[in-house]
């Protein structure tokens, strides 16, 4: 099977302020139409009766004009919000690569986000040096910014 990423799906409480903050924050660009789904199909696919999704997706950067994007979607009505954490099974957390760290960090956390941990460098035995560090989206999904040298 030949296969390509193609987006990343994350469920929001409100979806255009998240999906405003990875536009702002990491330089996201919408890929239109906006979806508003609906119907006796979604509640039949979703498992979920009475389902409607609203949203839109968001081209992720440096992946180009066809490049994967990040999808984000409201339901309602709403799920349980699970507990979060960088260990938990399932998905984890987006890791975004850039050129300062430090300076994306205070970015973040201006924009709404939130402390993980700290500001960590470390040697990767043949693969390099690490400056990353964990934070979280507005809405407590967590984020990995990273510069390899």
């Amino acid at each position: 099977m030949k296969a390509r990423f193609a987006h990343l799906n994350l469920v929001a409480r409100d979806w255009r302020k998240l999906a405003a903050f990875y536009e702002r924050v990491f330089g996201c660009r919408p890929v239109p139409p906006e979806r508003d789904l609906q119907g006796a199909w979604l509640a039949l696919a979703t498992g979920l009766p009475g389902a409607r999704i609203r949203g839109l997706h968001l081209r992720l950067p440096g992946g180009g004009k066809s490049g994967p994007t990040l999808e984000i979607f409201q339901y309602l009505p709403e799920g349980r919000d699970p507990d979060r954490a960088v260990n938990r099974p399932g998905y984890g957390h987006i890791a975004f690569a850039v050129e300062d760290v430090a300076a994306a960090r205070e970015a973040v956390l201006a924009a709404g986000g939130g402390e993980v941990g700290p500001l960590t460098t470390v040697p990767v035995a043949g693969a390099g040096t690490i400056t990353f560090v964990y934070l979280t989206d507005p809405e407590g999904n967590i984020l990995e910014l990273q510069r390899w040298v």
